[in-house]
């Protein structure tokens, strides 16, 4: 999942927690021991996240919906269109919050943590707010935006900075998984916050 879902899904595991998970695209390896307990939980529960995501069955048939070679990097694009339909349909998923509360309180923690985070997601942190996401997500145009920057990061060449004609060709099946997918997504991160050893 993208930025904006993890985000979602850590919230209620509270600050460390959410931190925690906001570092796990930023981190490798082991949690530094020298972190917080809740915070290192966080940046497990964000892999844990990850893995589930990759192997869900809605998952990989909207990864099969794209051919080569845009589906080796399907995953990746995929990510980034599920938190455009998350802006798009936030009140479905979190109806107590307004997204345009929920963003700004998210972007104030790696705010208020700036010193601890590593100089990637402080760059990243800085891209987002000067673009309006996580909240721009919703927008076609900034998705073109970000799906260029993410190619020209690649070391290789990719055709990820076409991605948004593709998405958009298979936007109505895309719809489809999502909807099947992303709430028992929700229920899965429910049971890791409570259970983390399950």
């Amino acid at each position: 999942m993208n930025h904006l879902a993890h985000a979602l899904l850590a919230d209620a595991g509270g600050d460390e927690f959410a931190l925690g998970s906001a570092l796990g695209d930023f981190t490798h390896g082991h949690p530094d021991p020298a972190w917080p307990a809740a915070r290192q939980a966080g940046l497990r529960f964000h892999r844990a996240i990850d893995r589930y995501t990759d192997t869900h069955p809605e998952v990989v048939a909207a990864r099969n919906l794209f051919a080569p070679p845009m589906r080796r990097y399907a995953g990746i694009v995929l990510d980034v269109w599920f938190d455009h339909l998350l802006v798009r349909e936030w009140r479905r998923f979190d109806a107590d919050e307004p997204l345009a509360r929920f963003a700004p309180r998210w972007l104030a923690l790696l705010d208020a943590h700036a010193t601890d985070l590593p100089v990637s997601l402080c760059r990243f942190h800085a891209w987002m707010r000067s673009h309006g996401l996580p909240i721009a997500y919703g927008d076609t145009g900034v998705l073109d935006v970000v799906f260029h920057a993410m190619a020209h990061r690649l070391s290789r060449p990719s055709p990820i900075a076409d991605a948004l004609p593709a998405l958009l060709a298979h936007a109505s099946s895309l719809q489809h998984h999502f909807d099947a997918f992303f709430p028992e997504l929700l229920a899965h991160a429910r049971a890791l916050r409570e259970n983390p050893r399950a």
